[in-house]
């Protein structure tokens, strides 16, 4: 048995702060997830699957647009076409009750379940019952409630009245990932009896175990901000029994989002820094699953350019040329984390606070760097990061570029 497994598309959802920004890009970003939503129903189409659940957040509000409410159906309609079922619960951001309006308008093969209890469909191929399904949408729980509840194989076979071969579990929730979101814990989830758990709410896709998924988070199917990066898409689902779940990843992204540091320390001008961020970009576009990508970067590394890349109008205006080089890529921020060309060595020989200051430094031993350290994390409730004791001397080195690059500006102030 096949099924793809997809939810959070967010039909409708904005994108004010690009907007800003490049409304050209807002408003290929708004129209990317209707199409991500279409390659996702198209990926049902390709892959001749059983079914296709949908885990919630099919809408990004409680009042989707006529648009986006008629696109959804168009989707619905052209699996109907292929005799597709589709079982669907609400999300956080489309609770059960908005979706009264849309429900009679929903073709045949289009099952809507509720949110204020678990429900048990069967879905029958060839005429037999071939997977039990319970699902639960979206409902704000009682602290210490476990919206799993109820959901077991034993609880859907005593429901549905039948045995079948393999029984599915579908919820909204944020797991342990997001408690305060519909709870409940995998060991809940892992002691129901099902063969596989196909939750939404996650924006990333989660696997667990690994070698054989009984629990699943499929992700989005198009990214919406730079927290999302990287491809997006679905979840293809194959079900064989005594064997392991296979999960195969589908991506459905229109537009990626990106982030890319660019070391511009070999770079002799302005040309030569966009020439290196354009590289980057393409590089981090290599691995992606479409052409289109918003990308974040990054400048970093010693070079002469600092003092004209930290000037923030020198910044912006470098974007700005960044972004009429290369259509198919949009920078929305160039930060600059670049420093100076020093020599240290010269300005920890002389006889100046820098240099005093450099010396200082020199003089700290990698143990008392360490429980300094350690002493600063306690204070603030921390506890330090087992990866710095092995990073010390790049800490140490960025700590003195940073305190030099105050000073001068202090001084240019």
């Amino acid at each position: 048995m096949t099924f793809i497994h997809s939810g959070d598309i967010h039909l409708g959802a904005p994108f004010r702060g690009l907007r800003a920004l490049s409304p050209a890009w807002a408003d290929r970003l708004a129209t990317a997830i209707p199409d991500a939503y279409d390659a996702m129903i198209q990926a049902c189409i390709d892959h001749e699957v059983d079914f296709l659940l949908l885990a919630g957040d099919v809408f990004d509000t409680d009042k989707p647009s006529y648009a986006h409410y008629r696109r959804f159906l168009a989707g619905l309609k052209r699996l109907e076409s292929r005799h597709i079922p589709v079982y669907i619960i609400a999300g956080n951001h489309d609770p059960f009750a908005t979706w009264h309006d849309i429900v009679a308008d929903l073709p045949s093969n289009a099952h809507l379940l509720p949110s204020d209890a678990p429900s048990f469909s069967v879905f029958r191929k060839d005429g037999h019952p071939c997977a039990l399904i319970a699902a639960r949408g979206f409902s704000n729980m009682e602290k210490g409630a476990d919206i799993a509840a109820g959901m077991t194989r034993a609880a859907a076979e005593r429901a549905c009245g039948v045995e079948a071969p393999f029984c599915i579990g579908m919820l909204h929730s944020g797991l342990w990932m997001d408690p305060y979101k519909a709870p409940t814990s995998e060991k809940a989830l892992l002691a129901a009896g099902m063969d596989y758990w196909a939750l939404g709410h996650i924006h990333k896709s989660y696997l667990m175990p690994e070698h054989d998924p009984r629990i699943a988070f499929c992700g989005c199917v198009q990214g919406r901000d730079i927290k999302e990066t990287g491809p997006r898409g679905c979840l293809k689902a194959t079900l064989v029994q005594g064997e392991p779940n296979k999960v195969e990843f589908i991506a459905t992204s229109q537009v990626e989002w990106g982030r890319v540091r660019v070391d511009v320390s070999e770079c002799a001008g302005s040309d030569a820094v966009i020439a290196a961020c354009v590289r980057a970009a393409f590089a981090e576009n290599a691995g992606g699953s479409c052409e289109e990508m918003v990308v974040r970067i990054v400048l970093e590394g010693a070079t002469p350019l600092h003092k004209t890349l930290s000037d923030p109008l020198a910044l912006e205006a470098l974007r700005k040329e960044l972004n009429e080089s290369y259509p198919s890529f949009y920078c929305d921020a160039l930060v600059c984390e670049t420093e100076a060309v020093r020599d240290k060595a010269k300005i920890a020989s002389s006889n100046t606070f820098e240099g005093a200051l450099l010396r200082g430094f020199a003089s700290d031993s990698d143990d008392a760097l360490l429980a300094y350290l350690q002493e600063e994390f306690a204070a603030r409730g921390l506890t330090v990061p087992r990866c710095v004791a092995s990073h010390l001397d790049s800490i140490a080195a960025r700590a003195e570029d940073t305190a030099l690059s105050l000073l001068e500006e202090g001084r240019s102030r």
